[in-house]
């Protein structure tokens, strides 16, 4: 997952960033994190803006230079495009919309969709999924299928 933003998101979020820059040093105070992430287009609740300034303030000084702001950011715009993405793919295999996806269809798209698995290894993913044992899949098990793939 470990993709790049574009040029055209780097110059983005340097914009972004000098407008939260108060005094021009290259540093934006914690403080502002949440407001800079969300001009920025994402949406975090505060006790994620809170892990986020943890994450960006390497050195522990309330303020984040820019290296560490984009590479935290990267980080949390992949996570959020990976989570869109499973949230879609979610959605195409729950034909009747209830909110599960039975043991059988995600075998069949483990099986025969993209990167192709072993029959072992769709067996351990089901196993796994399938938590409550029920035959269904909902989308917190099916998620958790994705991300350990």
């Amino acid at each position: 997952m470990g993709e790049k933003l574009s040029d055209s998101q780097l110059r983005e979020v340097k914009e972004a960033f000098s407008l939260f820059d108060m005094d021009g040093n290259g540093r934006v105070a914690t403080k502002d994190l949440g407001s800079l992430v969300r001009s920025l287009g994402l949406n975090p609740s505060e006790v994620e803006v809170r892990q986020m300034a943890r994450e960006a303030d390497t050195d522990g000084t309330g303020k984040i230079v820019y290296s560490e702001f984009v590479a935290m950011f990267t980080r949390h715009v992949n996570n959020v495009s990976t989570v869109e993405e499973i949230v879609d793919a979610f959605r195409v295999f729950d034909k009747e919309g209830n909110g599960y996806i039975s043991a059988a269809e995600l075998r069949h798209v483990m099986l025969n969709l993209g990167e192709k698995l072993h029959e072992e290894e769709v067996n351990d993913m089901i196993r796994e999924a399938d938590i409550s044992g029920d035959g269904h899949i909902n989308y917190q098990e099916f998620a958790k299928v994705l991300l350990a793939k």
